[in-house]
């Protein structure tokens, strides 16, 4: 058994070393579009029956993602959902708000647990075959362990995916979940709530900015006093 006055950082040169080496791993990985090209970024909602509301609010302001990256580059956009009794389901990558729209006008939200974990493997998968800048995720709710969600949260990190966690509501373990998805994307947290569309919108668009530009689009918006851009810029690491 080891004195316990024995002092020796065991713990940095573990544990917390092989955080600091993901990190650091995570921070040299260029961003996904390169040099032009278009942005790729998956917009991820939870349509459980608690979620009409959003959804329909949701769906009212997506197209605000493609006006904030029209002068970036541009968008494509993949709609993924999960609902009911183990139901995940991904769009097609589409290039305009009228495309996702449509889409989206199809769905009604039903009954059922969170199934984050199945969003964050399909967001590894598409990076895998091709670059994705950003996820977008909306929910409200998080009832999987936490562990097996940041192990794959890590995993996108490493391929370049950036997570903008946005949090309706005041659950607690959900905003613990998308706290730490975010962190170790090298993304961003953000609240907002339904009755104050403006928040959602805004933060919407930031995430396209980014997906379309970059780091260097999201500063521009930003730049043009766009509140929701300083306060992802603000948790990014580079």
């Amino acid at each position: 058994m080891s004195d316990p006055k024995d002092k020796t950082p065991l713990a940095k040169s573990g544990a917390a070393s092989a955080v600091d080496a993901f990190l650091e791993a995570a921070r040299q990985v260029a961003h996904p579009c390169g040099q032009g090209g278009r942005g790729r970024l998956v917009f991820a909602l939870d349509a459980t029956m608690s979620r009409q509301p959003t959804w329909d609010l949701a769906q009212s302001l997506q197209g605000r993602m493609f006006t904030s990256a029209a002068g970036l580059g541009g968008l494509d956009v993949q709609l993924v959902y999960f609902r009911g009794f183990n139901e995940c389901r991904a769009s097609r990558f589409v290039s305009g708000g009228q495309g996702l729209a449509a889409l989206m006008a199809k769905i009604d939200c039903r009954g059922g647990k969170t199934q984050i974990a199945k969003v964050l493997r399909h967001v590894r998968d598409e990076a895998q075959r091709a670059p994705v800048a950003a996820l977008a995720y909306v929910g409200d709710a998080m009832e999987e362990g936490i562990d097996a969600l940041c192990q794959t949260a890590g995993e996108i990190g490493l391929l370049g995916v950036k997570a903008f966690m946005f949090h309706e509501g005041r659950d607690a373990a959900a905003g613990t979940a998308f706290r730490e998805i975010a962190r170790l994307t090298g993304g961003a947290y953000a609240a907002f709530d339904v009755s104050a569309p403006d928040r959602l919108a805004a933060l919407l668009g930031a995430a396209a900015a980014y997906a379309a530009g970059g780091r260097d689009g999201l500063e521009a918006i930003a730049r043009t006093d766009d509140a929701a851009a300083r306060l992802l810029l603000s948790q990014m690491r580079r």
